[in-house]
């Protein structure tokens, strides 16, 4: 009874967990498809005229940089709640459960940093 409801805490707090930083990085790829998915195309050989229309979502790229903003402070605040806010037993209070989500929320930082800011960086590399 106990390890079933451990269990169910534990898929439950991890939905929540899982949800922004999901959408983080989803959202960081939505921003970036403007200016990195061309180059992935041309990387794997597909071409034509087409890719140019890549570049109409530059203009949501602002709104796609703010929803990767808030979704990683949501879930910045969801993994570094304080352990005094979280009832006992319940998998927020398990150290090495925290420790595995920091490092994932901190992973999928920098993959969504790394999208993000992939049109300033990536013109370097095609000179």
């Amino acid at each position: 009874m106990k390890t079933e409801l451990f269990k169910a805490m534990n898929e439950k707090t991890s939905q929540s967990t899982k949800l922004p930083l999901t959408a983080s990085i989803l959202a960081a790829v939505g921003g970036s498809i403007c200016c990195i998915g061309p180059f992935v195309l041309l990387l794997m050989g597909v071409s034509g005229s087409w890719i140019s229309n890549l570049m109409a979502f530059q203009r949501y790229q602002p709104l796609f940089i703010v929803f990767v903003l808030g979704m990683l402070v949501w879930a910045g605040f969801k993994v570094y709640k304080p352990i005094e806010s979280c009832e006992p037993g319940s998998v927020c209070a398990v150290p090495q459960t925290r420790i595995r989500r920091q490092v994932l929320f901190w992973f999928v930082s920098a993959i969504a940093l790394c999208l993000v800011t992939s049109a300033y960086w990536l013109p370097l590399f095609l000179l």
